[in-house]
């Protein structure tokens, strides 16, 4: 195509573009009304932060518990609604509140300044305090705050641990990490000297960790209140949970919750029998995954391959960008922006699971496509040439001559993009998906051991590339007999 016809195309698509305005204007719609019309309640929250939640294993079945999964069960209960939880890193739940993922938010979440700019929050419906664990062969050597001075203090990302740290322990190296138990795990290690920490998941740490223990140290502000963040604009939906929640304190039910999660917290059994079912539902997860990320990558891949590969300058241009731009741009940011992005942009509520299969297919097209076109390139011209001299025709020639020796050219390096993806796809734990490195995850919270799940999760991982990449040898010897 000229360019001339190109800049054609372009001068009256934008002339469309200014006749017919796509801006759409609506009213704000309180969330209240959203979740009577669907409902469903759906609560986030991070299952790794017992005892406000964690999950469990009841019969061989997976289970939430904890003292925030008791009260939105009364809430979903009193709205007259299902309860639905969506479990995700905490760092990504403001943003998944914000984009319409979730109606609120009931994950131990204190209400501060920055976060009233963004959410509002409900009544408090319960008061902790902030305490410093310390290995106990330490707890002597700090008494006092001052004791932390250019010490390293571990506290997790996001949190009001983080900004009380960062107000009360200036002269201190604040290492921020995204959940508890790797803060705990750090410590564990000597990688940070304290760890900023809630009293009652504190508590439920140092059962589990006995060469633990809390300090004697006091902060200034170190009680804060828990409350549920809800989107702006809603004052129906506040109103009914600040209701519920004074119901709640009047009745003392959050004790009553408590005691329930501390129960919970600790079941008998060994470690296989109460989480074996955690991993083996990750893994089936994390094939699945990378299976549609692999197989459907490879179909778009090959389409944008031929596209770069052809003569017309649009199709050619338009691969080009999309390859450089996905190969530029981190595997996180690309499932960011497919999960937060299709409800925020295009206001359609897909699955953490589908989100999760989108980015890995987006990502392996961008990467198969290059590896597609570079095996196509490196069949010698001069096979085209004489296919073409035959009589057969260019696509006739690609069929039969140039794509069999181009497979196998580029088998390796699709069983290595293969084997890359399956270790990349623990990337989309960060929005909830269950395979293997979120389950890990889980069960790091659950029984309170950082290390165990993920030696185990580790393991697994060896295991399934290893296993995929002896596969793939004999595949290559294979085809390699009839050269």
């Amino acid at each position: 195509m000229k360019l001339r016809n190109v800049m054609q195309i372009v001068l009256i698509t934008t002339m469309i573009f200014s006749i017919f305005p796509v801006t759409k204007v609506q009213a704000k719609t309180d969330q209240y009304d959203i979740i009577k019309k669907n409902g469903v309640l759906r609560v986030g929250l991070s299952a790794d932060y017992a005892p406000y939640e964690f999950e469990k294993t009841v019969n061989g079945k997976r289970e939430y518990a904890g003292i925030d999964i008791e009260l939105s069960k009364k809430l979903a209960k009193e709205l007259g609604v299902e309860l639905k939880i969506v479990n995700m890193q905490f760092d990504s739940l403001l943003g998944a509140l914000k984009t319409g993922k979730i109606d609120m938010i009931a994950s131990g979440m204190s209400p501060t300044p920055e976060r009233k700019k963004e959410v509002d929050f409900t009544d408090s419906y319960m008061f902790v305090s902030q305490r410093m664990i310390v290995q106990k062969k330490e707890v002597d050597k700090y008494k006092s705050l001052s004791d932390f001075k250019g010490k390293a203090i571990g506290v997790q990302k996001q949190s009001t641990q983080e900004e009380l740290a960062k107000n009360e322990l200036p002269d201190s190296d604040i290492q921020s990490l995204t959940r508890v138990p790797e803060i705990i795990m750090s410590l564990n290690t000597g990688k940070v000297d304290g760890v900023i920490i809630e009293g009652p998941v504190g508590e439920a740490y140092l059962t589990q960790n006995k060469n633990l223990a809390f300090s004697k140290v006091k902060f200034e502000k170190e009680e804060k209140g828990t409350a549920i963040a809800v989107p702006k604009d809603s004052p129906k939906l506040l109103n009914e949970l600040n209701t519920i929640i004074k119901d709640v304190k009047d009745k003392n039910l959050i004790q009553e919750y408590k005691d329930k999660a501390n129960k919970e917290m600790f079941n008998d059994g060994s470690f296989f029998s109460k989480y074996g079912t955690f991993f083996i539902q990750g893994i089936g997860a994390t094939i699945l995954i990378s299976l549609i990320g692999v197989l459907l990558g490879s179909l778009f891949g090959g389409i944008f391959a031929f596209m770069k590969l052809s003569k017309n300058i649009i199709a050619k241009t338009i691969a080009w960008i999309y390859i450089e731009f996905i190969r530029g741009t981190p595997l996180l940011v690309q499932v960011f922006l497919v999960y937060f992005g299709t409800t925020a942009v295009l206001g359609i509520d897909i699955s953490a699971f589908v989100c999760g299969a989108i980015a890995l297919v987006i990502n392996c097209a961008a990467y198969i496509a290059e590896i597609i076109r570079a095996g196509i390139k490196a069949v010698d011209k001069g096979q085209m040439e004489a296919a073409r001299s035959l009589g057969l025709s260019h696509a006739q020639a690609m069929n039969k001559v140039i794509m069999p020796q181009a497979i196998k050219k580029i088998l390796p390096a699709l069983g290595n993009e293969f084997i890359t993806v399956i270790k990349e796809s623990s990337i989309v734990s960060v929005i909830g998906v269950s395979e293997l490195m979120f389950n890990a995850q889980v069960v790091q919270g659950a029984s309170f051991d950082p290390f165990t799940p993920l030696m185990i999760a580790a393991l697994v991982y060896f295991i399934l590339t290893f296993g995929l990449s002896r596969v793939m040898n004999v595949f290559e010897r294979r085809m390699s007999v009839s050269d």
